[in-house]
């Protein structure tokens, strides 16, 4: 049978609309040589794709925090022991080593297993074909999902409540979701929250509103605050980080009144006492001195 020449053209251009909206092919993650991946949507479905690298942060490099690494690493061990072991809820300050704990992580515990599936916030719906994906591997997963906040109602937040709750889609065995965020119960609470009927629209009961709004955070096994330094802790892990430099420069740059008081003025700018702030000024003043030392020498 002879097609006509239009209906052929329509056809075609149906066919190139719907490979614009599927998928391209992608290899499947060998988890034997990839630590971490990423969900990546496309249209109504998505894939894991693996990330070829990874941040090289070690825990020894994370300074200032050991109470806070202390407990999520005996939670994390436990995991890759296959022994019972929580989701994890890392909340505070931003720049306080949240995220670069759980990349540290990954790189302590590769060897024994670990890997990491890193999932934005809009994809946490994904989170049942993400499962799927990974529950019959041989290693340990943590689902990663990092800076997450919620506004009220949003599907992500109904999605994550579920799989927390160990509802239909509950996360497998070889599976643990560490999330980082800013606030402690993942939502914004507000003043009028703890008002009556009046300011709140009809709600009758304010308590079941801070009820629901802890709920989510509730869900996680353990909680793991990280707060700003006070002044000393920040001086301290500035020296740590400026002597770290310069062993790895092979450089000698003493600690005097001088750069401490660029240290705090350094945090005054930047209105943040934290390991990440602490981090950023080591940077500048080795690499300044150095420079200057390099200059003079030529000159």
């Amino acid at each position: 049978m002879v097609m006509d020449e239009e209906l052929v053209l329509q056809l075609k251009r149906v066919l190139s609309a719907v490979e614009q909206i599927l998928p391209q092919p992608v290899a499947a993650v060998d988890w034997s040589q990839t630590l971490a991946a990423g969900w990546r949507s496309h249209s109504v479905a998505g894939y894991l794709e693996a990330m070829p690298e990874t941040e090289a942060t070690l825990l020894d490099d994370l300074l200032g925090i050991d109470e806070q690494k202390q407990v999520v690493v005996a939670n994390t061990c436990q995991f890759v022991d296959g022994l019972p072991a929580n989701n994890v809820l890392l909340w505070g300050s931003r720049g306080t080593g949240k995220s670069s704990l759980v990349r540290a992580l990954l790189n302590s515990y590769s060897e024994r297993g670990l890997r990491i599936v890193q999932v934005d916030k809009d994809d946490l719906p994904h989170l049942p074909d993400i499962f799927a994906r990974i529950k019959q591997q041989p290693y340990r997963f943590l689902v990663f999902c990092d800076d997450l906040s919620f506004e009220g109602g949003e599907k992500s937040y109904k999605v994550l409540k579920s799989v927390l709750d160990g509802a239909v889609h509950a996360a497998p065995k070889n599976c643990l979701l560490y999330v980082t965020s800013n606030r402690r119960h993942l939502l914004p609470q507000y003043d009028h929250d703890n008002l009556g009927n009046h300011l709140k629209g009809g709600e009758l009961r304010a308590s079941d509103t801070i009820e629901e709004k802890s709920s989510l955070s509730d869900r996680f096994g353990l909680w793991v605050s990280f707060d700003s330094f006070s002044q000393q802790q920040y001086l301290d892990v500035v020296r740590q980080c400026i002597d770290r430099l310069c062993v790895d420069y092979q450089a000698s740059l003493s600690w005097d009144q001088e750069v401490e008081e660029a240290a705090i003025q350094w945090a005054h700018d930047k209105s943040k006492r934290c390991g990440r702030t602490a981090f950023q000024f080591a940077k500048r003043w080795v690499g300044m001195q150095l420079s200057q030392q390099r200059f003079k020498t030529l000159d």
